[in-house]
C-alpha cells in the first residue's frame, strides 16, 4: 500500500512541478528585465529547487561518445552484446586504428543496490582509455513483467557465469561495492568445476566480503533486524500501470531514503549551495550539482528475493567467509580459486563497506599464489572515491590495468608483486 501511496503523490505533484517548471522558464527568461536582477535569479532559483526536488529521475545515459587512447581521440559505441530478462550487457566499443592493441578485455560487474549502472560512468570512463570495457546494465525490477519469473542471488551468480561465458577466457571482471560477495562466488564455482572461461584476474573494491569486520551503520540495521522484519517493513507489490505490476519488489525510493538519511544534513547544505548557486548566477557549480544528482536520484527496484536472499547471506549470516555460502545446493568453496588472480581495493574512509572488509577475500581465497594477489587501499576516500572522481582516475584505475595486463593470459611473464600497498608505499 505505502508503494501505491508513493505513485499517488508523485501524480498529485505532477501540475505543481509543471508550474513550477514553466515559472522557472519565465523568471529565467533573458528577455524579462527581472531575469538579470537578483530577486528575478532568486525566484526562478526557488522554483527549480522545488521542480528537482519532486522529480522522479528517470534512468541517465552513460554519455561517453569518445575516449583518448594513446593520446588520440577516438569514437566510442555503445551496444548490447548478452541480454536477459533481468540484465544487459553493455559493450562499450572503441573504433581504434587497424592493428592498435585493444587492451584487457574487463567485465564490470555493476552493484544492484538501487542505482543503475551509470553511477560507474567514471568507472568506465578512465578504464576504455586503456582496455575493452564491458559493463552488467540490470533492469529496473518494475519494468519485468511477472511472467518473466523470480531474480535471486542464485540467478545473479548464474548470470555472471553466463556472462563470462559469452565473453570467453582471459576476461578480467571487476566488482563494484556489492557485487563483490556474487563475484566471488561466482569464480569459485566455475573454478570448482575446471571452466576453461574463469576469469584471469578479479577486482573486487569496496566489496561486503566479511561484515563483521568494521561494520558500518549499513551492517549493524542488519545485524539488529531479523529477516522477517525486512520482509514485513521493505517489501512491497509493484503498482499499476507499471510493467512489472504485482512483482514483489525492494522499492529503489526506499534505498534512496536511507542513503540520503545517513548524511541528510549534508544533502540539505548541497540543494541550499545550489539554491545560492543559481541566484548568484554561478552557471558551473550549479551544473555540478545537477549532474551529481540527476545521477544520485535516479533509483530502481531490486526483486524481494534477491534483495531479501542478500541480506540474509552477506549481511546476517556471514556465510561466504564462514565457508558455508550455498549455491545451487552445493556449497561455494573459495579454497578452490587457484589460477585467478585477486586485487581488492578499499577507501579509507568508508562508510558503506568497512575498511578489511573487502580484504576479507584475501583471507578465504588461501590457494591462490603469493604473487596472484594484490591488496591496495587508497588513503582520503570514501566508499564512492573507491570507483570514481579524481583520486581514482589517478591513483586506482591505473593499478587495475597494470593488475590485468601483468595477470592476463597474453602476458609474456607473470611479475611479482607485494600483497600490500597503503597511500603508494609497498608495506
Amino acid at each position: 500500500m505505502f508503494y501505491q501511496l508513493y505513485e499517488l503523490n508523485h501524480a498529485f505533484m505532477a501540475p505543481f512541478r509543471a508550474t513550477a517548471d514553466a515559472m522557472n522558464l519565465a523568471w529565467r527568461n533573458p528577455l524579462n528585465p527581472w531575469s538579470h536582477t537578483a530577486l528575478g535569479r532568486s525566484f526562478s532559483a526557488g522554483f527549480e529547487v522545488f521542480e528537482r526536488v519532486t522529480r522522479r529521475y528517470g534512468k541517465p545515459a552513460f554519455g561517453l561518445p569518445t575516449t583518448t587512447v594513446a593520446g588520440e581521440s577516438v569514437s566510442v559505441e555503445e551496444e548490447i552484446v548478452w541480454r536477459k530478462p533481468f540484465c544487459d550487457l553493455i559493450h562499450f566499443k572503441r573504433h581504434l586504428p587497424a592493428g592498435a592493441d585493444k587492451g584487457p578485455r574487463i567485465l564490470i560487474v555493476a552493484p544492484m543496490s538501487g542505482h543503475y549502472a551509470t553511477l560507474l560512468r567514471g568507472t568506465v570512463e578512465a578504464l576504455i582509455q586503456s582496455a575493452d570495457v564491458y559493463i552488467t546494465d540490470w533492469i529496473d525490477a518494475r519494468m519485468v513483467p511477472v511472467t518473466e519469473g523470480d531474480f535471486d542471488l542464485d540467478d545473479y551468480i548464474d548470470y555472471v557465469i553466463d556472462i563470462l561465458h559469452h565473453l570467453g577466457p582471459d576476461t578480467h571482471v571487476v566488482a563494484v561495492c556489492q557485487p563483490s560477495v556474487p563475484v566471488l562466488a561466482a569464480v569459485a564455482v566455475m573454478e570448482g568445476d575446471q571452466d576453461s572461461c574463469a576469469p584471469s584476474s578479479m577486482t573486487l573494491m569496496g566489496g561486503p566480503i566479511d561484515t563483521r569486520i568494521n561494520p558500518t551503520a549499513v551492517n549493524q540495521l542488519a545485524q539488529d533486524k531479523p529477516l522477517e522484519w525486512f520482509r514485513d517493513n521493505v517489501i512491497m507489490q509493484v503498482p499499476w500501470p507499471q510493467p512489472g505490476f504485482m512483482r514483489n519488489v525492494y522499492p529503489g525510493f526506499l534505498q534512496l531514503s536511507g542513503f540520503m538519511s545517513m548524511n541528510l544534513d549534508r544533502h540539505m547544505i548541497a540543494h541550499k549551495d545550489f539554491y545560492m548557486h543559481l541566484v548568484k548566477n554561478d552557471g558551473d557549480s550549479a551544473e555540478k550539482h545537477r549532474d551529481f544528482y540527476d545521477e544520485y536520484l535516479a533509483v530502481m527496484d531490486l526483486t524481494a528475493e534477491f534483495y531479501l536472499q542478500t541480506v540474509d547471506t552477506v549481511f546476517i549470516k556471514h556465510s561466504l567467509p564462514k565457508g558455508e555460502m550455498m549455491h545451487r545446493s552445493k556449497r561455494v568453496d573459495t579454497t578452490a580459486i587457484r589460477n585467478v588472480a585477486l586485487l581488492t581495493v578499499e577507501g579509507e574512509n568508508d562508510d558503506i563497506s568497512g575498511v578489511g572488509q573487502t580484504k576479507a577475500a584475501q583471507t578465504i581465497c588461501t590457494n591462490i599464489p603469493d604473487h596472484m594477489r594484490l591488496h591496495y587501499m587508497q588513503p582520503d576516500v570514501g566508499h564512492y572515491g573507491v570507483f570514481n572522481g579524481s583520486r581514482f582516475r589517478r591513483e586506482i584505475a591505473p593499478r587495475i590495468i597494470q593488475f590485468a595486463q601483468t595477470h592476463g593470459k597474453k602476458a609474456k611473464a607473470t611479475t611479482p608483486v607485494k600483497r600490500v600497498i597503503k597511500g603508494g608505499k609497498s608495506l
